[in-house]
């Protein structure tokens, strides 16, 4: 009998016990909310789990799973210990603190390591941070450009093996190829509220924001049911340029794969499946997004992105159960539109300032004035993670520190000139060069002169214009910013008469 329940259940009865493969020597635990510790063993069997001074006795289940849940523990950099004990069967995972993690995503722009940024070799002798940990995993295909996957690399194209990677402890050379983003984010967050930090690092290059959306919610939403629908690679209802990387990826291995829509990085709904929703049972303290390159190169995916990002935090909160929780993003930088198509991005990045309204808990880093004229992928990261981190500081940590540069409130016309108001204006509007205000147009093509008047914008003009735009280029010369020296959002606002 007992042979034959083995037959049956042939996984069950030779599981061995082990803890998820989120769990790990060296990572961070949430803070401030519950821990569940889970993984599998043998059923029936029973499980003690140890962790910050208190023991769980827990049975596993038939289907071979098992959870322990402790109470909230407080931000701790002192480390402590998991350890798993069954029968005689022991798991021992050390250096594990208790601090703030952040979820990391995009694309390549998030995932670009600290080795190739600019600030790298200065930045170097103070990288020994043991008190930032990340998870920084590869992915199947990472690197892999214009030709097709290998046999190997088709192997793990599946959820299960798509990432690969272990926590490790943040130093100069663990830390070459993590997030340049994620790295000078949580350098700042650490540093000025000494929480440990945690990172984990999603991000794949040249990804389109389909990937990380969950696809059920996509299939179930009359706006987006359209992108995950039939095969992905020939759907005109994503990207073209990201349809034509997966092709040239798995041309000659469509035959090894058993569906109509075969996987890949860039695939609706893959990496949301293979690496977001497997985090969704770990609390963590919110989400860094740096994406929209491979978005911004349609008009028809340039006016849904702000709808689609906003169903992709929604239901991230749904499945963090964390309605409130921080959501803080990038809005693309500055290119010419010369040697890349980027003919659409002042219209992009108003989208990203419309999303800033349309999500609740978030906030947007302005990045247009760091921008490369002939390079996507510009190299100072350091500032685009300060700039992200003064979001953070001021909506999620409580800290009197303005988060962002002037952000449009209304325009309202009245004697002959446009009055432009903001939000996060400072002390008073200035210029980043010290020269005459730049950027402002009354048609979204030629220039307008413009004036500063303490914290806000004028505009002489007999004629009644129907828009105000600012930084209206793909790569801008606008220069005004705050008093703290941060630059205004690319924006068009509808003038009010």
């Amino acid at each position: 009998m007992k042979y034959l329940l083995c037959l049956l259940l042939p996984i069950a009865c030779f599981a061995q016990l082990r803890v998820a493969k989120e769990f790990d020597h060296h990572m961070v635990i949430q803070c401030n909310k519950p821990v569940r510790i889970f993984g599998k063993g043998n059923p029936h069997n029973s499980i003690e789990v140890l962790f910050a001074n208190e023991k769980i006795i827990s049975v596993v289940k038939l289907d071979s799973t098992w959870v322990a849940e402790f109470k909230k523990q407080k931000a701790s950099a002192v480390p402590t210990k998991i350890i798993v004990l069954s029968g005689n069967e022991r798991i021992e995972l050390n250096n594990i603190l208790i601090g703030d993690v952040w979820l990391c995503i995009g694309q390549s722009n998030m995932e670009w390591p600290a080795e190739k940024e600019i600030h790298f070799k200065e930045e170097r002798l103070k990288m020994d941070q043991p008190l930032i940990r990340f998870y920084n995993p590869t992915f199947v295909g990472k690197n892999v450009f214009g030709k097709p996957y290998s046999d190997s690399l088709m192997k793990r194209l599946n959820p299960k093996d798509f990432y690969a990677g272990r926590w490790q402890t943040c130093d100069s050379n663990s830390v070459k190829t993590m997030s340049a983003v994620g790295y000078f984010f949580g350098k700042r967050i650490m540093k000025e509220t000494s929480i440990p930090i945690g990172l984990l690092h999603l991000a794949i290059g040249g990804a389109p924001i389909e990937t990380f959306v969950n696809p059920d919610v996509m299939k179930n939403n009359p706006a987006f049911a359209a992108k995950v629908k039939g095969n992905w690679l020939a759907n005109d209802a994503l990207p073209v340029w990201v349809r034509e990387r997966g092709k040239e990826n798995l041309k000659g291995n469509l035959k090894t794969l058993d569906d109509e829509s075969p996987n890949h990085a860039y695939k609706p709904g893959f990496a949301f499946e293979s690496g977001v929703y497997p985090l969704t049972k770990l609390p963590i303290k919110g989400i860094l997004w740096y994406q929209g390159e491979s978005n911004a190169q349609e008009k028809p995916r340039v006016l849904e992105y702000a709808d689609l990002m906003k169903l992709m935090v929604d239901d991230y909160r749904k499945n963090w159960s964390d309605s409130a929780l921080p959501f803080y993003f990038v809005q693309l930088s500055s290119i010419d539109s010369i040697k890349y198509a980027s003919a659409l991005w002042p219209s992009f990045r108003n989208e990203q300032r419309l999303a800033l309204d349309k999500t609740k808990y978030s906030g947007m880093a302005v990045c247009s004035d760091i921008g490369a004229r002939a390079d996507v992928h510009p190299r100072d990261k350091k500032t685009v993670g300060d700039r992200l981190a003064r979001w953070a500081l001021n909506k999620t940590y409580n800290k009197k520190i303005i988060p962002s540069g002037p952000l449009p409130l209304h325009a309202k016309y009245a004697d002959g000139k446009i009055t432009i108001h903001f939000r996060y204006a400072g002390k008073n509007l200035l210029t980043s060069d010290g020269q005459s205000v730049r950027g402002f147009s009354l048609d979204g093509k030629t220039d307008a002169a413009a004036t500063i008047n303490k914290q806000t914008i004028t505009i002489e003009t007999k004629e009644i214009p129907q828009y105000v735009y600012y930084a209206w280029k793909p790569y801008t010369d606008a220069n005004l910013i705050n008093s703290e020296r941060l630059p205004a959002t690319t924006f068009k606002i509808k003038i009010e008469k």
